[in-house]
């Protein structure tokens, strides 16, 4: 990683030194503009240069990593501090109470915080980490159950994408036996549980709703859906506490290589280049300091970039591999972050867009994407009232700063760290798309009739 003496004045280095001695106000820290001798970064009067951020132990994390083993935190004059977190819950309130700089997070959190569900806070969102990278496990036995159920090739392996049709009499013999049917996700205003709810009301299968009563989302639920933090997951199937889950990687090619359980879909074949995390700060933060807000933007991007080209993801996999980051086994973090992803031991089929963290304007906050989780909760009750269409826009443009994105993006160009062309012209929608496992149309334009077009879930009339 570049050192400090070739990136900044000794000036700078003075002043930040002093600062970690404790002769600063971390308040009103702020910084003059730093002279660059190695780079062609145009580095930002910083008003915060120390910084601390988080993360869980996921794949996805990487932009963060990357950011900065590869020197581009300390390109812009950025000092920080990258901390692993226990679960999803610490994650949301460590920065909601300032600990906390930034941090990787669930693209639903900020959502839900800013829409009323769970703990509710000021949370805004200017870049996106990555597209798909999730998957959902079975056990072994719930998978030997279920493999008659699916379509085989020529070559006698499973069809993919699976879908949850092939669940449905598994699900029905285990309460034939009078056993629910569990599995695991990681957070309700994840992803992963919105994924699977997804998959598997496609199939007809009820995932539950939530109420104000029943908090957990069991409601007529056919699946009891539970959380557990993803690190935990192998071990939570393994000890047969859960039947199956959803999580982001490594954690599903953990179970394949330790033996103990079969990945059966990915939330590409769900819904193609799918948003997945996100990097969050607070509406204060990036009010008091912008500049910073900017600079750590352009860091992510860099790092975004950087991960999407191929010849770079065999390094990346041993950065993710140390311990202060996912630190999981490379094989185990390769089979997914090199283009490849593993069925059953021995399928491993390509998947080159399994990770995706720079193309197809992965880091960019479409208000669409947004938007989608925001019909999810709806969907499945954790707003627990009709909306109208016009809320869904008006509220995800409170988190959604893509404006903060687009500064980050024009200062890049202007430096020739990316090309013009990799910044969209939009209005921050993506165009209506049918990319889903069961054909369904998403229009972010219209969430109304989005809502109402699934069989299973609340349907709303038009709210004036």
């Amino acid at each position: 990683m570049k050192t400090l003496l070739t990136k900044t004045t000794w000036i700078f280095s003075l002043s930040v030194l002093l600062f970690s001695c404790g002769g600063g106000d971390k308040k009103k820290e702020s910084t003059a503009e730093v002279v660059d001798e190695t780079s062609k970064t145009k580095t930002l009067d910083i008003e915060k240069p120390q910084l601390t951020f988080g993360f869980i132990k996921l794949t996805d994390m990487a932009p963060l990593a990357i950011a900065k083993e590869k020197g581009f935190f300390e390109d812009e004059g950025l000092f920080v501090s990258v901390e692993a977190q226990s679960n999803w819950k610490n994650v949301l309130d460590r920065v909601i109470d300032g600990q906390l700089d930034g941090s990787h997070m669930l693209a639903g959190q900020p959502i839900a915080a800013g829409a009323g569900f769970g703990r509710q806070a000021e949370l805004v969102t200017p870049f996106s980490m990555d597209l798909n990278g999730n998957g959902i496990t079975v056990s072994n036995d719930v998978w030997s159950k279920m493999k008659p159920n699916v379509p085989k090739g020529a070559d006698g392996k499973p069809i993919h994408p699976i879908k949850a049709d092939a669940l449905k009499p598994v699900i029905t013999e285990y309460k034939n036996s009078g056993k629910p049917f569990k599995m695991g996700m990681v957070f309700p205003v994840s992803t992963h549980n919105y994924e699977i709810r997804y998959w598997l009301a496609a199939a007809g299968i009820h995932p539950g709703m939530y109420t104000a009563d029943n908090v957990q989302g069991q409601i007529d639920a056919e699946v009891l859906l539970s959380v557990t933090p993803p690190p935990q997951m192998p071990a939570t199937l393994e000890a047969g506490t859960i039947y199956g889950y959803c999580v982001g990687e490594p954690w599903n090619q953990q179970a394949v290589f330790k033996g103990i359980g079969v990945p059966v879909t990915t939330n590409y074949d769900i819904w193609k280049n799918n948003p997945e995390k996100v990097f969050v700060m607070t509406k204060k933060f990036v009010e008091d300091y912008p500049n910073t807000a900017v600079a750590v933007t352009k860091a992510l991007i860099r790092a975004g970039k950087w991960l999407d080209e191929p010849s770079n993801r065999a390094e990346a996999v041993k950065i993710l591999a140390m311990s202060q980051y996912v630190g999981a086994p490379e094989e185990v973090l390769a089979n997914s972050m090199t283009g490849t992803f593993e069925f059953e031991k021995g399928d491993k089929r390509d998947m080159p867009d399994f990770n995706v963290f720079y193309k197809y304007n992965a880091t960019y906050p479409f208000y669409s994407d947004g938007i989608w989780f925001l019909t999810q909760m709806r969907r499945w009750g954790q707003i627990p009232e009709a909306k109208a269409a016009a809320w869904y826009g008006e509220t995800i443009k409170e988190i959604y700063r893509p404006d903060i994105w687009t500064k980050a993006a024009k200062l890049l160009v202007e430096e020739g760290n990316i090309p013009a062309g990799d910044i969209p012209t939009t209005d921050g929608y993506k165009p209506a798309t049918s990319d889903f496992i069961d054909g369904t149309t998403y229009d972010a334009k219209d969430p109304i009739s989005y809502i109402n077009s699934f069989k299973i879930g609340n349907k709303d009339t038009a709210v004036q």
